[in-house]
């Protein structure tokens, strides 16, 4: 078949490889209809996280049809159109009993890797490097599914193509950046990043009572989207200081809530020395990780706020405010998303027509199109929002 593999820093190749077979009986093969690229993509194309071989499949956000299933699949048939949630979880363990599946302890085959840089193993991830399991990604013809009766979620009738996608992974991740934080009736919220995942936290925060939602980055065409189809107030980084805006919008006050939908890779460049002190402590390897939003959102937000971080860091920040956030009583929640908590709940209010996630597909593009749609997503030309290859 057919896969958009990583062949090295922004090496993007594809190839012929062999097809996904069954390896377990709770296994399903999925004929991938529709993948997404994913801002934590980035990350693997621009050499962030180790681990990664050559050859490797990447994607995780998808949404296709079952063509085959193991001997233990009991809830899934062929032919059911599913989505997958990104994060493999087993749905047996703790954590998965708990809701909380991007923690599970054995979806991952390969836990030596976390356990040593995290002190505990994570979740697998479809295609993102062996440190989450080594899983064969979704830009693919076919691609494998592990504890598939727990991962699989049929789409509704109803519920377009388009929109259930998103349901695999940016829908959920801004769901619960808005779930975790604890929104309350008339709170304001700011959001750092306004891409998929930013556009789905300004609409998961509203829909959780937020009054007022403020979107923060440098691309208009994302504002616009943040301001037209998200509701969101819209803020250009490059042309105000953050923190005078937010405290003018705010009564002095600060945001009840900060959202980190940007991650390890922030641009920062309205920080000045700071950011080129992140940038150069990086390409040193010194630190892994460029934390400008995690400041700004400690500066920025009320005392007694809350911080909800969905942006993907994978290592080390260095200079952290640690100070400002304990004496401002700041509480922090983070992690991965646990899609498998949401995913009915988000057909639902799509079905209800609250939250339409199908406007982040700005551009559709065959699989052989892959390395030209990573370049434009990356490089955020064309108003690119998210590509979505339909192999």
């Amino acid at each position: 078949m057919k896969a958009l593999c990583w062949n090295g820093v922004n090496d993007l190749r594809v190839e012929r490889v062999e097809d996904p077979r069954i390896l377990n009986p709770h296994d399903v093969i999925v004929k991938v209809a529709l993948s997404s690229v994913c801002g934590s993509d980035l990350h693997l194309l621009d050499g962030y996280v180790p681990t990664m071989r050559p050859g490797d499949i990447i994607g995780h956000e998808f949404l296709g049809e079952i063509v085959e299933k193991g001997p233990d699949v009991r809830y899934l048939n062929r032919g059911d159109r599913v989505i997958t949630v990104s994060i493999i979880g087993c749905g047996k363990c703790w954590h998965c009993e708990n809701g909380d599946s991007s923690l599970c302890d054995n979806s991952n085959p390969k836990p030596q890797y976390s356990e040593a840089a995290y002190g505990h193993c994570t979740a697998g991830i479809f295609g993102y490097s062996h440190a989450f399991g080594g899983y064969a990604g979704s830009h693919a013809e076919y691609i494998r599914v592990p504890y598939a009766d727990f991962n699989c979620f049929r789409v509704p009738e109803g519920v377009s193509d388009e929109q259930a996608v998103f349901v695999s992974d940016a829908a959920p991740t801004g769901y619960m950046a808005a779930d975790m934080a604890g929104i309350r009736p008339g709170d304001l919220v700011a959001v750092w990043g306004c891409g998929g995942v930013g556009q789905m936290a300004i609409r998961s925060a509203y829909l959780m009572g937020a009054e007022r939602v403020i979107a923060i980055d440098r691309y208009p065409d994302r504002l616009q989207a943040a301001q037209m189809k998200a509701g969101a107030e819209p803020l250009d980084y490059t042309r105000v200081d953050v923190f005078d805006a937010l405290q003018a919008m705010t009564g002095g006050r600060g945001p009840d809530v900060c959202i980190d939908a940007v991650g390890m890779e922030a641009d920062g460049y309205d920080t000045g020395l700071e950011y080129w002190y992140d940038r150069t402590k990086q390409a040193m390897g010194l630190e892994s990780d460029r934390p400008a939003v995690l400041r700004q959102m400690v500066e920025c937000c009320r005392k007694g706020g809350t911080l909800s971080i969905v942006g993907v860091y994978g290592g080390m920040i260095d200079k952290f405010p640690m100070g400002a956030a304990m004496n401002k009583g700041l509480t922090f929640r983070m992690g991965q998303q646990h899609g498998q908590r949401y995913a009915e709940r988000l057909f639902e209010h799509i079905r209800k027509g609250e939250l339409d996630p199908s406007y982040l597909l700005t551009h559709r593009l065959s699989l052989e199109d892959g390395p030209e749609g990573y370049a434009m997503f990356k490089k955020k030309t064309d108003h690119c929002m998210r590509v979505v290859f339909a192999p």
